[in-house]
């Protein structure tokens, strides 16, 4: 697993800078030759910078069998069922913890929250509707080395934000208090800025909501970061036939002003070039981007495959 930066390393930036800063500066490597638990796909991931931690989520792989199942099942059936698995990593890409959220959903987004105690909180995607996978919630839990959660399991704070949703999917920004969801209803995906300080999250009221934008192109969701109240969301394909590797590739990158719902700044991102790029095997090539520190990172991510982490948790 590899992380790029794009642009100058957060250090140099200040938080009333960030969001002036040109998407399209010249990217450089943040993280090389992590390794995740298991061979699929990394879906998303997040930084505690207090705790120097790296969160990662991907969809089980074939063959894994948890306690209290009666066989092992197929990375299709977990990815029907929204069976996640979770990593810790530290800044350096060790792996150093993993845990399962079954029924969860896609993994398509995961934020950190800081707490007044000593361990953070991490948000999600949650309940993953029968007939996609894909979370029709969010939820709220601690990260448990070796656990293994459940869509009904009873863990801190669940929340459905628009009845009859799906594909839901927060990011937070751990210095405002803010979190970002993207959510489809009735097909259409949307942003929504609520503020995770004013009351519980199932009274939380949206500062803004408005459709996602890009999403004409038809390109897949590949990740989104907050920042005050910008959002930054990457959008791509895998190399194929309608974006080969011989092209500039599709890879854009956005910052939306989310009060007003503009778009401030669009480019076609070219940090990461190298093949391959999200193939559906066990190799895999993803792209996210996420909120990290008092600034923001706007970050690539190479993820492929293999696992140099020996144990499985609860697995047999």
């Amino acid at each position: 697993m590899d992380l790029a930066l794009a642009g100058p390393p957060a250090a140099l930036a200040s938080p009333s800078t960030a969001d002036s800063r040109s998407l399209a500066s010249t990217g450089r490597i943040l993280l090389r030759g992590g390794r995740l638990l298991h061979g699929t796909v990394l879906q998303s991931f997040a930084f505690d910078e207090r705790d120097r931690h790296l969160y990662a989520l991907q969809l089980m792989q074939d063959g894994v069998r948890l306690d209290g199942e009666r066989h092992a099942r197929t990375q299709a059936e977990r990815a029907r069922r929204g069976d996640l698995c979770l990593n810790r990593l530290s800044l350096d890409g060790t792996l150093t913890g993993a845990m399962y959220l079954l029924g969860f959903g896609h993994g398509g987004a995961l934020g950190v929250q800081r707490t007044a105690g000593r361990d953070p909180v991490l948000w999600t995607e949650w309940d993953a509707g029968p007939a996609s996978g894909y979370g029709r919630g969010i939820r709220r839990f601690p990260f448990i080395d070796g656990a293994v959660l459940t869509s009904g399991s009873r863990c801190l704070t669940t929340w459905r934000p628009l009845p009859g949703s799906t594909s839901n999917a927060p990011a937070l920004d751990p210095d405002s208090g803010l979190l970002l969801l993207r959510y489809k209803m009735a097909g259409e995906p949307r942003l929504r800025l609520v503020d995770l300080r004013c009351t519980a999250p199932g009274g939380l009221r949206p500062l803004a909501d408005l459709p996602q934008p890009g999403a004409a192109l038809g390109l897949p969701f590949q990740g989104m970061a907050l920042h005050a109240d910008h959002a930054h969301q990457l959008l791509g394909s895998a190399y194929g036939p309608a974006n080969p590797v011989s092209s500039p590739g599709n890879i854009r990158l956005y910052r939306i002003h989310l009060p007003s719902g503009k778009v401030e700044q669009q480019i076609l991102d070219r940090t990461a070039r190298a093949p391959p790029r999200m193939s559906e095997t066990g190799s895999a090539y993803g792209i996210h981007i996420l909120r990290a520190v008092e600034v923001l990172r706007t970050v690539e991510a190479r993820e492929f495959g293999g696992s140099g982490w020996a144990r499985t948790p609860r697995a047999r």
